[in-house]
């Protein structure tokens, strides 16, 4: 399947999730369909302050809970790529204060609707939602503190945009955390195309090496904070996968 086209796919099967206001079939793999939100949060790293914060924003679409592996502080400018309905944004929010701002970027107008929504009904004023993409962000060179990311950059077809992206918008000796799913073996060609595994982040996923290869050659130097093998059996029926945790620094 060609970019133009993952990106079609991968909206309309979020545009659905934000409808409906559940996990769907999104990042979580089949098997999250019969699990709820907050078994999923629970079992990915959010602890159950976090998850009922703004229980509205949580719809069991990560693999990793990237505001753990940050490290915020009051006053940081912090940026979101794929920000959903908005679950780490404000989780984020709290941390950086009154004096910090925290910028959620996604490119599906229901999620963007969405956690504007959840914004104003818990009076989140740190806080902006933008429309765009994270291969072409709406963000100024320079400007950022921290970049965060929940499982979102495998949906990415061009994931070197994405990094290079990143780079640019990071200050200098700014930093990313990241979770994200990455294959430990090969996948079939029939997998890779199919639109249900794309959007539930399997098919566009790389390869280990290749992941973090995309990151150092766009400028980052690469430390594994942790590798969750487990979610394979636990969201991904056995696919040979993992949750890949990361900081990146520029």
């Amino acid at each position: 399947m060609k970019g133009n086209k993952i990106k079609e796919n991968v909206k309309e099967a979020y545009s659905k999730i934000a409808r409906n206001n559940n996990s769907g079939c999104g990042c979580g793999g089949s098997s999250c369909c019969v699990s709820s939100n907050q078994d999923i949060s629970k079992s990915i790293g959010y602890s159950g302050e976090e998850i009922n914060n703004v229980p509205e924003a949580n719809l069991g679409l990560g693999c990793g809970n990237p505001i753990a592996l940050s490290k915020i502080n009051e006053g940081d400018v912090i940026l979101d790529l794929g920000s959903g309905a908005g679950i780490d944004v404000f989780l984020a929010a709290k941390k950086v204060g009154k004096t910090g701002k925290v910028i959620g970027v996604d490119m599906t107008e229901e999620m963007i609707k969405k956690a504007t929504e959840n914004a104003q009904r818990y009076n989140y004023r740190n806080v902006e939602f933008r429309l765009g993409d994270i291969e072409n962000l709406p963000i100024e060179s320079n400007s950022v503190d921290i970049i965060i990311s929940n499982c979102v950059i495998n949906l990415a077809p061009n994931k070197d945009k994405v990094f290079l992206e990143a780079f640019r918008v990071l200050k200098d000796k700014g930093k990313m955390f990241v979770s994200d799913i990455v294959l430990l073996g090969e996948l079939s060609e029939e997998q890779r195309n199919d639109k249900d595994l794309i959007a539930g982040c399997v098919g566009g996923a790389l390869q280990i090496e290749d992941y973090l290869s995309i990151i150092e050659r766009a400028g980052f130097k690469v430390r594994i904070l942790g590798e969750d093998k487990d979610i394979s059996k636990r969201q991904y029926e056995g696919i040979p996968l993992e949750s890949l945790k990361i900081e990146a620094y520029k």
